[in-house]
């Protein structure tokens, strides 16, 4: 089986059983030793996978660590497990003291859903405060998953992990800064572009009407940034075709009445903009954007995966004075948010996001 599938077994074996998993052994036996193996360990191998590997702590003797990967009789990788509902953020202490103590170059730190990964970049011997990659089995990117294969035994090399670690590193927190300030603009930020085109002084009444309006002008920036190009990459050059909504098979409209419905299909620029949105979202987490099509129907706008009507990704109502989205959760229900303007649909992200995932 590819690596990318049996993660994928894997990231919904988590989301099946999680809620009855309700200890740590129990974590570490559904989820970690399965995701160990996924990444060609043999965990009944005490030689490869040792459990309960001892770190000693200068005069604390006996003190141990869950699992360590070994590799030519030395530890290559640390893993500190934790139950999956514990939040990771205040457990990271036990695993900086165990690296501290020990030869691996790598540790883990996880509850079964995140990984956090970690080496010393910083200073040697040293681990670093921050993860220079981190998984979730619950949401992830194809690319996230490339990442992950140069943790799989078959193709696990230091050198090459720690030369692209830093870069990593790095340009996620960049990023996350980045999300941080297009969110949340702090002074700093809105001055920076507030400075060239306002000559006045900056109160607090004129910094908050430059705050909403950097926000709301990054926002559009985005949006229409993706647009360009999605239609680049797809070579969207025209519109794709109105089609009629399909017909379940228990009925049978006669073909007059399929011609009347076809007049009275108006697909608007709106609905278009907000096709194009969704498929910006879905664009990182697929192979083939084509997949994405829409279907126009009078009561609403539908986007589907594979032009099959039973793949609904999400529906746009935007024939009444309010717009809405539908969404879909995993028995196909659908649950309509309120939408104050095309940019709200990037706040549902993560439930179109996981209809597309629902028909792999």
């Amino acid at each position: 089986m590819d690596f990318k599938d049996q993660i994928k077994l894997l990231s919904e074996r988590v989301i099946k059983l999680k809620e009855n998993i309700q200890t740590e052994e129990a974590t570490k036996t559904a989820f970690i030793m399965p995701f160990l193996q996924a990444l060609g360990y043999d965990v009944f191998d005490p030689t490869e996978v040792v459990p309960e590997f001892t770190c000693d702590l200068g005069i604390k003797k006996g003190e141990k660590i869950d699992y360590a990967i070994h590799k030519e009789g030395q530890p290559i990788i640390l893993i500190e497990c934790k139950l999956w509902k514990d939040d990771l953020n205040s457990h990271n202490g036990q695993l900086f003291r165990y690296f501290h103590v020990s030869n691996a170059r790598f540790g883990i730190l996880t509850n079964g859903i995140i990984y956090r990964f970690y080496t010393d970049l910083v200073e040697k011997n040293k681990m670093d405060e921050k993860p220079f990659f981190e998984f979730n089995m619950e949401k992830y990117r194809e690319s996230q998953v490339d990442k992950l294969r140069e943790f799989h035994k078959s193709y696990f090399d230091v050198d090459t992990i720690l030369n692209t670690a830093s870069e990593l590193k790095y340009t996620n927190e960049i990023r996350n800064a980045i999300v941080k300030e297009v969110n949340e603009p702090s002074d700093e930020f809105v001055k920076y572009f507030a400075r060239p085109i306002y000559p006045g002084r900056f109160n607090d009444v004129v910094m908050g009407q430059f705050r909403a309006i950097v926000k709301q002008a990054f926002a559009q920036y985005t949006n229409d940034y993706m647009n360009e190009r999605l239609k680049s990459a797809i070579s969207v050059d025209t519109v794709v075709e109105n089609k009629a909504e399909t017909k379940t098979e228990a009925e049978a409209v006669p073909e007059t009445a399929d011609k009347t419905e076809d007049n009275r299909i108006v697909t608007t620029e709106e609905e278009l903009q907000g096709f194009y949105i969704v498929r910006s979202i879905l664009y990182p987490e697929m192979d083939d954007i084509c997949r994405i099509v829409y279907r126009d129907t009078i009561s609403y706008f539908g986007i589907l995966l594979d032009d099959n009507n039973r793949k609904p990704i999400c529906r746009l109502h935007f024939n009444s004075s309010n717009k809405y989205i539908e969404t879909f959760d995993a028995e196909k229900k659908g649950t309509k948010h309120l939408l104050e303007s095309l940019d709200d649909i990037y706040k549902y992200r993560d439930d179109i996001v996981a209809a597309s995932k629902m028909y792999n």
